[in-house]
C-alpha cells in the first residue's frame, strides 16, 4: 500500500474525490478543506493498492492537478485494515509487477545526476578491480563489481530513451564519461604510483590469470550475460523488489574492465587496453538495449491491463 496526498484546488476537489472514490484499490479517503496554504487549497489524503497508483496518477494529471495543485506519494511498510486487504484484492494484478512510472523516472535521475560521491565510488570500485587483476583475485572481482554504481546512469539512459526524457539522456552520458574518465585516471595513477614503490611492474599483464583474464577477452556469451543482467536490473528498478540489484551488479564486468583498462594504460598495453575497451562497451550497450526492451514491454502490458480495467468499469 501507498499513501497519497493530493493538494486540490477547491474548484477541483469534488472530481478527485470522485476519481479517487470510484477506485478499487482505494483503501480509504478523506479531505481537510482549506488545509493548504501553499498552494493554496484542500488536502485530500488516501490509502490505494500499489497496483492501482498508476491509473490514479495518470487520471489526477488528465484534470491538471500536478500543474494546479501537488500530488505526493509515500510508502506504508505497514498497515493493519480489512478495508486494505480488501482493496489489494480489489486491484488488477500483483502488487510486485505494477509500475510507477514517476517513482521510476524519479529514482533514475538521482541515481543517473554526476556528484562527487558517484565519481568516487566508481574510482574506488575501478582501483579495487585493478588490484583483483594484479592478484588475480576473483573475490576482489565480485567486490569491485559490487561498489561500482555504473548501472544508475545506464538505467537513466534506457528510461530517457522510452519516455522521450532527453535531458536524463544528457544527464547520465555526462555522468557516464565523467566518472568513467575520472576513475581511469585515478586508477592508472595508482598503478604506477605502485610501479614507483616496485610493488608491480608490465609483467604483471603477461602472466597467467585464470581467474581474471575473462575481464579483458570478450566473447560470445559478454552480450547474453550483460543482456540478461540488464533486464534483472531493470524489473528491479520498476518493482517492489530491489534486492535484485545487487545480483546484477555481480553478474556484469563493467568496473572489472574499467580497472583492467586502467592498469593496462599505466603500462601501455594496447592489446589489453583494447580487449577491455570493447568488453566495456559490449556489456554497457547490452544493459541499455535490454533496459530498453524491458520498460517497452512493461509499458504496453499496463497500458493493456488499465483498458482492460476500463473496460470492466460500470458506467454511471
Amino acid at each position: 500500500m501507498l499513501h497519497l496526498r493530493v493538494t486540490s484546488p477547491p474548484a477541483l476537489t469534488t472530481e478527485v474525490v470522485r476519481l479517487l472514490d470510484s477506485c478499487a484499490g482505494v483503501a480509504s479517503l478523506s479531505v481537510v478543506p482549506a488545509a493548504s496554504l501553499r498552494p493554496e487549497g484542500d488536502l485530500i489524503a488516501a490509502d490505494l493498492a500499489r497496483e492501482s497508483v498508476e491509473e490514479v496518477l495518470q487520471a489526477l494529471r488528465g484534470i491538471g492537478i500536478d500543474v494546479s495543485g501537488a500530488i505526493a506519494l509515500e510508502p506504508i511498510d505497514t498497515i493493519v485494515s480489512v478495508a486494505a486487504d480488501r482493496a489489494e484484492r480489489a486491484a488488477p494484478g500483483e502488487g510486485a509487477d505494477a509500475v510507477i512510472w514517476d517513482e521510476v523516472v524519479e529514482r533514475t535521475e538521482s541515481d543517473a545526476a554526476l556528484s562527487k560521491t558517484f565519481v568516487w565510488f566508481l574510482s574506488i570500485a575501478a582501483t579495487l578491480a585493478a588490484i583483483a587483476v594484479i592478484l588475480d583475485s576473483a573475490i576482489l572481482v565480485v567486490g569491485a563489481m559490487v561498489v561500482g554504481p555504473e548501472f544508475g546512469p545506464l538505467a537513466g539512459i534506457a528510461v530517457g530513451i522510452v519516455h522521450r526524457r532527453f535531458a536524463l539522456i544528457r544527464t547520465s552520458l555526462v555522468t557516464l564519461v565523467v566518472g568513467l574518465v575520472t576513475a581511469v585516471l585515478v586508477t592508472a595513477f595508482a598503478c604506477l604510483l605502485a610501479a614507483w614503490f616496485g610493488w608491480i611492474d608490465s609483467s604483471v599483464l603477461a602472466q597467467p590469470r585464470p581467474f581474471t583474464g575473462f575481464i579483458w577477452t570478450p566473447d560470445r556469451w559478454s552480450f547474453v550475460v550483460a543482456f540478461i543482467a540488464g533486464t534483472a536490473g531493470i524489473l528491479s528498478l520498476t518493482s517492489a523488489k530491489s534486492g535484485a540489484l545487487v545480483g546484477v551488479f555481480i553478474s556484469v564486468t563493467t568496473v572489472p574492465a574499467v580497472g583492467n583498462f586502467a592498469l593496462a594504460l599505466a603500462f601501455a598495453d594496447g592489446a589489453e587496453m583494447a580487449g577491455s575497451a570493447t568488453q566495456l562497451a559490449i556489456n554497457m550497450s547490452a544493459i541499455v538495449l535490454a533496459g530498453v526492451l524491458t520498460l517497452l514491454v512493461q509499458k504496453h502490458g499496463g497500458r493493456r491491463v488499465r483498458r482492460l480495467v476500463a473496460a470492466r468499469r460500470p458506467t454511471s
